[in-house]
């Protein structure tokens, strides 16, 4: 809500802005969409039964309420028996556009982060199967738990490094993120010719081989190189 608009002029009291920590600042970064790019790790293209080799990049969205900052539990989701870890660097963005070229494209990066892409995975089978849309089992409610954003200006636009994530101490996916297929300059740039990029948009950039089932009770610990660690407990 700005300045010029009261509760009044709503018929309820709106949902408050989704929000995600800075880190070193008592400042909050405003979550406007939240862009999820698909099969962007070979391995992982692979082992979800697809060839890398021919396909362009495709996205699909969460709800930005879908974040769970640090220090929160993710709830076990409903209807499902079959929920999935996937970890991904998280690129947050200070500004936006359309048709962005690749070598401007890092210009509107505020920073970065590491986020897990929550995944109904038998529902979004189904869904596969019946050619429906992916939203039931990927933007449901706690679907994207998210370390703190880390400003360009500390941890620069990382290209390389290990990016992994262990399960009660059980490493279960590991990669480098110069293994992504798409990088983020080409990601923010493919992304622009389909949507008009805008401040507080967040993109999860693709996730390594390895994406495996977790039960409640279960501790995710996720790591990206030079970018931070996470750890969420499932409830």
């Amino acid at each position: 809500m700005n300045d010029m608009t009261k509760v009044a002029d709503y018929v309820f009291v709106p949902e408050p802005t989704p929000t995600i920590p800075v880190a070193g600042s008592d400042k909050l970064f405003p979550v406007r969409r939240i862009y999820c790019v698909g099969r962007n790790f070979a391995e992982h293209a692979i082992e979800m039964g697809h060839d890398p080799d021919k396909e362009p990049p495709f996205f699909f969205q969460k709800n930005p309420d879908s974040i769970v900052p640090p220090g929160k539990d993710v709830p076990y989701p409903t209807e499902t028996s079959d929920l999935h870890h996937e970890i991904e660097l998280v690129v947050a963005l200070k500004s936006g556009g359309t048709d962005i070229a690749p070598e401007d494209a890092l210009d509107h990066v505020y920073g970065y982060g590491v986020g897990l892409d929550m995944t109904r995975r038998d529902l979004q089978g189904q869904a596969k199967k019946m050619g429906r849309p992916w939203e039931t089992g990927k933007s449901f409610e706690a679907s994207a738990p998210c370390s703190a954003i880390h400003p360009v200006s500390e941890v620069g636009h990382p290209a390389q490094g290990a990016i992994r994530v262990s399960v009660n101490g059980e490493l279960r996916q590991e990669g480098d993120l110069n293994q992504m297929i798409w990088k983020v300059p080409e990601m923010i740039a493919y992304l622009s010719r389909l949507f008009e990029l805008r401040p507080g948009d967040v993109i999860f950039a693709g996730t390594p081989a390895g994406v495996g089932k977790v039960e409640r009770g279960d501790v995710m610990t996720g790591h990206v190189e030079g970018v931070d660690e996470i750890t969420f407990r499932i409830v």
